[in-house]
């Protein structure tokens, strides 16, 4: 029992230890006197990472006793067929701040075996914002119609050699508003693969994640925070819609989920 008292001891030590080294951690309590670029730069994080995780405004002055979010910075490897669309909704960051943090044009398309810095942790960083809430591990979030219209393709999953549909299609008039399903932060607002044409995608924590697709135009931007219902485009019929409607899809992990299970029966 002595030794593995001991053994309890020296680890615990060095996790204190670990968690006390501003090169490692991931959060730090302000003291007295300390400074914005001072905390950088012994965290060793761009300044500009810790402003944008903790949602700090100019001229950027600290409380003692305030807790930040230290950003820390991921990597990864462009796999084939993988887009800059794909690795924001995987990684949950917008991919204007993946390709600013990775010195990259965000309208160029990604390139296999290129190198990604994933500038922040997103979870954190939605958290530290208190008017948009975000869900645990697990909980679902409690999504609304973005739209009202009759559904004219649903959901089918895909397998046994047919071919899949990821999500739904509701038809509504050109130009209707198109509302968040539930609170959350835009992590994609522009031009998506050819088949959804312009695309909206908010990220919900828990890995969760709705897409909002065939947009005549998009009224939000990378990185912002909306309400459940903000207007966050105009319905339209790019991409492959060959009339008016909306391409709705709910993920977990990436895996496309029915959203008929998830929205209310009554639409609004």
């Amino acid at each position: 029992m002595g030794t593995r008292a001991a053994l309890l001891l020296t680890a615990g030590a060095l996790l204190l230890a670990a968690a006390d080294d501003p090169k490692v951690a991931t959060s730090h309590t302000v003291k007295a006197g300390e400074t914005l670029g001072g905390i950088a730069n012994r965290a060793e994080v761009p300044r500009v990472l810790i402003i944008e995780a903790n949602g700090l405004k100019a001229p950027y002055a600290l409380r003692t006793g305030q807790k930040l979010v230290i950003p820390r910075r991921r990597t990864h490897t462009v796999k084939d067929g993988e887009t800059g669309f794909g690795i924001a909704m995987d990684f949950g960051v917008p991919w204007s701040q993946i390709a600013l943090a990775s010195g990259v044009n965000p309208k160029a398309p990604v390139r296999t075996g290129q190198k990604l810095t994933i500038p922040t942790l997103a979870r954190a960083a939605v958290a530290a914002a208190p008017s948009v809430p975000v869900e645990a591990d697990g909980d679902v979030p409690a999504f609304r119609w973005p739209v009202t219209g009759p559904v004219r393709r649903a959901f089918a999953a895909q397998g046994s050699g047919k071919t899949g549909h990821d999500g739904i299609d509701v038809l509504a008039d050109k130009g209707t508003a198109i509302r968040a399903a539930a609170a959350g932060k835009v992590i994609y607002a522009g031009e998506g693969p050819k088949e959804y044409g312009k695309t909206v995608i908010l990220f919900h924590g828990g890995r969760w994640t709705t897409t909002y697709s065939y947009l005549d135009a998009i009224t939000v931007t990378d990185g912002e925070e909306v309400r459940s219902g903000q207007r966050i485009g105009l319905n339209g019929e790019t991409g492959l819609a060959a009339q008016p409607q909306l391409h709705f899809e709910i993920r977990r992990n990436r895996v496309p989920l029915d959203p008929a299970k998830y929205l209310p029966q009554d639409k609004p």
